[in-house]
C-alpha cells in the first residue's frame, strides 16, 4: 500500500470514529436513554442529579410518565421510611407538578418539604426555593414569593430581594422597567452577549406589553444580535447545554420579535419569525408546557385570519386547535376570541356567538375582583419594599455602630494610634460614600439616557411619519392639479395649473428627502436640485432635455425653513429657462446652478443660463408676473434680494443669504 492510499485510510477511519463517538454521544443523551438510566438507577441522590440535570426530559417522555414513575419511587421510600429519599423524589415531584401547570400541587409539596429545608444541602433548597418562588409567581401569591426571596438573600442564593417582576405581573411595567435598568442590566458586562441578550429581552418585554412596540422593536433587534454574536462567537468555548440554552434563546427574542409586527399589523413580516420560534422552542426547550410556545401559536393563528385567504384559514384552524391549551387567564380570553373570529370569517356565527359568550362569562367574573386584588397586592408589595430597605439601612447602622465599637476599643489602648484612625476611617467613609453617589448617579444617568434614548426614537419615527405623511398629500395635491388640468380647455389655466403643479412638487421633494434622511433637521442640496431639476423636467415633456445642466452644491445642507423658499426659487427659474430662455430647444443650452457656503453663517446661490434673456419690459411686467412676485417674497423670507444681471449670453440671478 503507498503512502498516499495509506494516509487516505487513515483519514477516513478517524473521521468514522469522530462521527461515530457523537452519535453515540447523542445517543446516551437522547430523552428515552435518560429516562431509562433515571429507572435503571437505584441510588435517589442520583436519580434527581439526572432529572434536574436534562435540559430536554419532556420533549419525547411526556410529563406525566415522568410523574407516574416518581410516584412509584415515592410510594416505596415512605413504605421503607427513608426520610432522604422521601425528600428527594418529593422534590422531583413538586417540580414535574409546576411543568405540568399545577401550581397549587406544587405550592403543597414544597410546603411540606419547607418544614425539614435545614437538612437539604445549599443545592436542593435553590431548588426548592426556585420552584416556589415560580409557583407563587403564577398564583399571585406575591407576600409569599417574597418572603421566598428573603430566604435566599439570607442563604446567600441571591444579592438582594427584586421587585421588578412582581410589578410587572402587576401591570406597572415602565416601574417594572426602570427597577430592572437600576438593579440589574447596568450590572451586566458589555462582552457579555449572552447576558446582554437577556437582559435587551426583558427590557423589550416590559416595552412591548406597556404598548411602545416600535421602541420595544429595536430593543429585541439588539437582543437577537447580541444572541447572534454569542453563538458564532469561536474564541469562547461553550458546552451543549450553553448552546441548548442560547438557541432556546434566540427562539424566544425571534417569538417576541413576531409580535410585535403582529402588533403592527405587519402579518407577512410577523408568520416567519413566529414559526422559527415555535421551531426553536420545540427543538431547544424542556418539552414540557410553554407559555410562549401557546402565545405564539395564537399570534400565528391571528396573522393568518387576518390575512383572510382560504389557506390562510385552514393555517389559523391548525394553529388554534392544535398544541398545548393555555393556562393563562389572558391566553385563554384571546383564544376565544380567534375563535369566535375564525367562525365569524367561515360564515359559522352560532358557534362565533358561543366563544363571545364565554369570554363575557370570564370578564364579568374577573372585572370585579381584578382592581380589588391588584390594589392589595400593591400594597403588600410596596410595604415590603419599604421594608426591604428599612432592613439595608438597619443593617447599614449595625455595622457603623460595630465599626464605632472596635474604633473605640482600640482607642482605649492607644490615644494616638485612634486619633490616626480616626482620621483614616473618615477619610475612607467619604471615599466610599463618594464611590457609591458615584455608582448610584452613574446607574441614574444610565437609566435616563435611556429613557431619553427610547424617547428620541420614538420622536424621530413620528418625525419621519410626519413627513412622509405632508410628502403624500402634497403628492394628492399635484395629482387633484392634474386631474383639473384634464378636465381644463382654457390654456392659461392649464399653465397655471401646472406651474402650480411643479410649485407642489417643490416642497414635497422637502418633505420626501427630510424623512428619508437619517438626520431630519437638515437637507443635502446638491440631490435636492438634482430631484427637483428631474421634476421640473418630467412637466416639460417636450422642452429642457437637451439643456446642459450643472449643479455645483456638494457639501450644503439647509433647514427646512431655507430649502422650502429656496426650492420653490429655484423651480421658478428652472420652469422660466425651460418656457422661454430657449425657445428653439437648442442642443447648445446651458444652465449652471451654483450654492455654496460663505463663512459659517451665510450662503451664496447663483443661477445662469445661455439663453434669449429677459425681455426689455421686465421691470413693468414684473409687478404683473405671478412668478417674479413669488421669487421675490421668497426672496425675503430668507432675509434677502433677488439680483439679476442680463448678459450677452442670457442671465444671471444670484442673492447672498444667511
Amino acid at each position: 500500500m503507498n503512502k498516499l492510499a495509506y494516509r487516505n485510510f487513515l483519514a477516513s477511519l478517524l473521521v468514522f470514529l469522530v462521527g461515530f463517538s457523537t452519535m453515540a454521544q447523542e445517543i446516551n443523551t437522547s430523552p428515552e436513554n435518560i429516562f431509562q438510566t433515571f429507572k435503571n438507577e437505584s441510588d435517589s441522590e442520583k436519580r434527581v442529579a439526572l432529572f434536574f440535570g436534562a435540559q430536554k426530559r419532556y420533549q419525547r417522555i411526556p410529563e406525566y410518565d415522568w410523574l407516574d414513575e416518581v410516584n412509584i419511587y415515592l410510594n416505596e421510600a415512605e413504605k421503607q421510611n427513608d426520610s432522604v429519599a422521601i425528600d428527594n423524589y418529593s422534590l422531583i415531584q413538586a417540580r414535574t407538578f409546576y411543568d405540568v401547570g399545577d401550581y397549587r400541587r406544587t405550592v403543597i409539596i414544597g410546603k411540606e418539604l419547607l418544614q425539614r429545608f435545614e437538612k437539604f444541602d445549599l443545592n436542593k433548597k435553590s431548588i426548592l426555593l426556585d420552584v416556589l418562588d415560580d409557583s407563587y409567581s403564577k398564583l399571585k401569591l406575591y407576600a409569599d414569593q417574597i418572603d421566598i426571596r428573603k430566604t435566599k438573600r439570607k442563604l446567600g442564593i441571591t444579592k438582594k430581594v427584586a421587585f421588578y417582576d412582581i410589578y410587572a405581573n402587576l401591570g406597572l411595567y415602565d416601574k417594572a422597567m426602570q427597577d430592572y435598568v437600576a438593579e440589574e442590566k447596568q450590572s451586566i458586562p458589555e462582552t457579555d452577549y449572552y447576558g446582554q441578550a437577556l437582559s435587551n429581552n426583558k427590557v423589550g418585554d416590559y416595552l412591548r406589553l406597556g404598548k411602545s412596540t416600535s421602541i420595544a422593536l429595536t430593543q429585541y433587534k439588539r437582543s437577537l444580535a447580541n444572541i447572534n454574536y454569542y453563538l458564532t462567537n469561536v474564541t469562547e468555548v461553550k458546552s451543549e447545554s450553553a448552546l441548548n440554552k442560547a438557541n432556546y434563546l434566540k427562539g424566544i427574542i425571534e417569538g417576541n420579535i413576531g409580535k410585535c409586527h403582529r402588533a403592527m399589523q405587519e402579518w407577512d413580516t410577523a408568520i416567519p419569525f413566529l414559526e422559527r420560534s415555535i421551531e426553536a422552542i420545540n427543538s431547544f426547550g424542556s418539552g414540557g408546557f410553554s407559555s410562549d410556545l401557546v402565545e405564539n401559536r395564537l399570534e400565528l393563528a391571528e396573522c393568518h385570519l387576518r390575512k383572510g385567504g382560504d389557506e390562510d384559514y385552514l393555517k389559523a384552524s391548525d394553529y388554534l386547535s392544535e398544541g398545548q391549551e393555555p393556562k393563562r387567564i389572558e391566553n385563554v380570553i384571546k383564544k376565544n376570541n380567534l375563535l369566535s373570529l375564525y367562525y365569524d370569517k367561515t360564515e359559522n356565527l352560532d358557534n362565533a356567538l358561543l366563544y363571545l359568550r364565554k369570554n363575557v362569562r370570564i370578564n364579568d367574573s374577573l372585572s370585579n375582583k381584578n382592581l380589588e386584588l391588584q390594589t392589595k397586592h400593591l400594597e403588600v408589595v410596596v410595604g415590603e419594599e419599604i421594608d426591604n430597605n428599612r432592613t439595608m439601612l438597619k443593617e447599614q447602622r449595625e455595622a457603623l455602630e460595630q465599626s464605632k465599637d472596635e474604633m473605640n476599643r482600640l482607642g482605649a489602648e492607644n490615644e494616638v494610634v485612634i486619633i490616626s484612625l480616626i482620621f483614616v476611617l473618615l477619610l475612607f467613609a467619604g471615599l466610599v460614600y463618594a464611590y457609591l453617589r458615584s455608582i448610584k448617579n452613574q446607574r441614574l444617568i444610565a437609566a435616563q439616557k435611556h429613557i431619553i434614548e427610547s424617547a428620541l426614537t420614538e420622536k424621530d419615527s413620528l418625525l419621519k411619519e410626519i413627513h412622509h405623511r405632508v410628502k403624500n398629500n402634497l403628492q394628492m395635491v399635484s395629482s387633484l392639479l392634474s386631474l383639473q388640468t384634464k378636465n381644463t380647455r382654457s390654456k392659461a389655466a392649464i399653465v397655471a395649473l401646472e406651474e402650480g403643479k411643479s410649485r407642489v412638487k417643490a416642497m414635497a421633494l422637502i418633505h420626501q428627502k427630510l424623512y428619508q434622511n437619517e438626520d431630519l433637521s437638515v437637507i443635502e442640496m446638491q440631490g435636492y436640485i438634482e430631484s427637483l431639476i428631474n421634476s421640473v423636467q418630467s412637466v416639460f415633456k417636450k422642452g429642457g432635455h437637451n439643456i446642459n445642466i450643472t449643479v455645483d452644491a456638494e457639501g450644503v445642507e439647509l433647514d427646512i425653513d431655507r430649502a422650502i423658499p429656496f426650492g420653490l426659487i429655484l423651480n421658478e427659474l428652472v420652469s422660466n429657462s425651460f418656457k422661454y430662455a430657449f425657445p428653439d430647444n437648442d442642443e447648445n443650452g446651458k444652465i449652471y446652478i451654483h450654492l455654496r457656503k460663505v463663512g459659517k453663517e451665510e450662503g451664496f446661490f447663483e443661477y445662469t443660463d445661455n439663453g434669449v434673456g429677459l425681455p426689455d419690459d421686465t421691470e413693468e411686467r414684473a409687478n404683473s408676473s405671478m412668478g417674479i412676485r413669488l421669487m421675490n417674497r421668497l426672496a425675503n423670507q430668507l432675509q434677502t434680494k433677488l439680483n439679476t444681471d442680463e448678459n450677452a449670453e442670457g442671465v444671471r440671478f444670484w442673492f447672498n443669504f444667511k
